[in-house]
């Protein structure tokens, strides 16, 4: 592994749990990847980033390096980790800032193309061919629009790029640097669906691996509820528990018990209490996340985004892999 001290825009690590399962269907994630190249009708950079979101950067990787243009990571670090210079014919980009002892050299060394957003970085990089992420809106890892040209000229960028989430973000791209001749892309996840956002590629994230997951537990112990209960109090004719609590990384919201919603009522460090039916019994499998669970689903109860559900949902327990 590389020397970087810098810490990427990933979930802190977090002990998983032995009594959780994790189970990544690798087939979803390939087919996602299908879907997007044929809607789309350009290259997709499939982002990668934070070990696939979870998934795994190594096994999706292998599975859709046919199909993709390119991979899309944050880091150096995690291009190499996962093993991105074994597909030559695909590009790869990093997002987040130079290693700051990097020179173009360790960049050429693993066939990574870096973002810049200076003319001074542009420089230190140019023989690593850098690709210009310009601002036009996210305000973080970009160029100003009053820096684009220098920018361009100093790396003798083809490439350019924003980080794109309403489709004036993709405008105001073209805006700094259409009709140059450069190689443009700005579509992730939420802006797949608009032709006028695609440009030359897509860069999607998230969807590549929508209803690839699924997580589950089964319950160690169940009763009749004499109210209240647990550190919280809350009421329940019946609750049960699950061995995966907030140390692991889980937080209260929905789940399933053999094909009914229920809820996580509770999570106490290394254990969480579950809303129970009548029929529910001990060894039941409760269902985290699939099933018909999605990560939106879960995002809306936690007031978060599906992206740090899927990540943090991946790391609960030990993950394996189906194709």
């Amino acid at each position: 592994m590389l020397d970087n001290p810098l810490v990427s825009d990933t979930i802190t690590a977090m002990p998983s749990s032995p009594s959780v399962s994790v189970r990544v269907d690798l087939s979803v994630v390939l087919a996602n990847t299908r879907g997007i190249a044929a809607s789309a009708r350009v290259p997709v950079l499939a982002v990668i980033k934070a070990d696939a979101y979870g998934l795994g950067a190594v096994e999706v990787a292998k599975a859709i390096h046919d199909i993709v243009g390119g991979f899309v990571v944050f880091s150096l670090d995690e291009a190499v980790d996962a093993g991105l210079s074994n597909f030559p014919d695909r590009s790869i980009l990093t997002l987040g800032p130079p290693p700051p002892d990097a020179d173009a050299e360790l960049f050429i060394r693993h066939r990574v193309r870096p973002a810049v957003w200076s003319a001074e970085q542009a420089r230190v990089f140019r023989q690593a061919r850098p690709v210009l992420s310009v601002d036009t809106g996210m305000q973080r890892f970009a160029c100003p629009a009053d820096q684009v040209v220098d920018a361009l000229s100093a790396g003798q960028c083809d490439q350019a790029f924003t980080h794109a989430i309403r489709i004036e973000h993709v405008h105001r791209l073209l805006e700094h640097v259409g009709g140059r001749g450069l190689f443009l892309h700005a579509a992730a996840t939420s802006l797949l669906d608009i032709p006028e956002a695609r440009l030359d590629a897509v860069r999607p994230g998230l969807a590549l691996y929508r209803s690839a997951v699924r997580v589950s537990a089964r319950l160690v112990e169940t009763r009749d509820s004499i109210s209240p209960a647990g550190y919280t109090g809350f009421v329940v004719p019946r609750h049960g528990v699950i061995l995966c609590g907030y140390s692991h990384g889980l937080r209260p919201g929905p789940c399933l018990i053999n094909g009914t919603r229920r809820q996580i009522l509770e999570t106490g460090m290394q254990s969480a209490f579950v809303e129970l039916g009548s029929t529910d019994r001990a060894g039941d499998e409760v269902v985290l996340l699939g099933d018909g669970l999605t990560e939106s689903d879960i995002a809306a109860d936690w007031g978060t985004s599906p992206q740090q559900v899927l990540v943090r949902m991946c790391r609960l327990g030990p993950r394996s892999h189906a194709t």
